[in-house]
């Protein structure tokens, strides 16, 4: 807890938003943490089937997601493949937080019909926010990715989306240009959470040369 607050403070001073990974810590105290965060702020309990690290049942592992709504954090991250009682629960009771449905595949980038097929699902249930995330194998993948972010914008919904690893980097820095809502970067070089990801700084430079 005291290297989550640690954390937290110094996102404060950097970040347009924070993400609170609740899987990534042993005894999770919401209530205390919550206070401490002066972004918007998005919860996520990730699944462990999509990259958590959360012990418990899922229904404890949604409890925690449910108490976020209480504390009115500004974002839920919930994974399309949870259980779907627990998918409409939260998506009936958000009130005024915003619920990211999202997807995520370590191991590779499906088709584009593919991918389009789960975002429609998450448009039809009305999801705040669409996050898809995949592993890029190749260059192209990065394309396929930030085709999607396009078709959303046609279909006016929000989405997150980008490549992960070596390879998905160039989605990273490119989909917010291209209609994305953010991107998630390290608050510095060496708390990378996950492959291909940015440091905060690097980042910045990269889009002052560009912009």
């Amino acid at each position: 807890m005291v290297r989550a607050c640690r954390a937290l403070d110094r996102a404060n001073q950097l970040a347009d938003l924070v993400e609170l990974r609740l899987d990534y810590l042993s005894r999770p105290k919401l209530a205390e943490l919550r206070p401490r965060v002066k972004k918007p702020l998005i919860v996520t309990n990730r699944l462990s089937q999509e990259g958590g690290k959360f012990k418990g049942n899922e229904e404890e592992r949604i409890g925690f997601l449910k108490s976020a709504l209480e504390l009115k954090a500004s974002f839920i991250d919930v994974e399309l493949a949870s259980p779907p009682q627990y998918v409409d629960e939260l998506l009936r009771n958000r009130n005024r937080v915003k619920i990211i449905l999202s997807f995520h595949n370590f191991k590779k980038t499906s088709s584009f019909k593919e991918l389009q097929s789960l975002l429609d699902q998450m448009i039809e249930l009305h999801a705040d926010v669409a996050k898809i995330v995949t592993l890029a194998r190749s260059w192209l993948d990065n394309l396929t990715i930030l085709n999607l972010i396009l078709y959303a914008r046609a279909r006016n919904q929000k989405i997150v989306a980008f490549c992960l690893g070596e390879k998905g980097k160039i989605s990273r820095l490119l989909s917010p240009l291209m209609g994305s809502e953010w991107t998630y970067v390290a608050w510095a070089g060496n708390k990378k959470v996950a492959p291909g990801q940015w440091s905060l700084r690097e980042l910045q430079e990269i889009w002052r040369r560009l912009i």
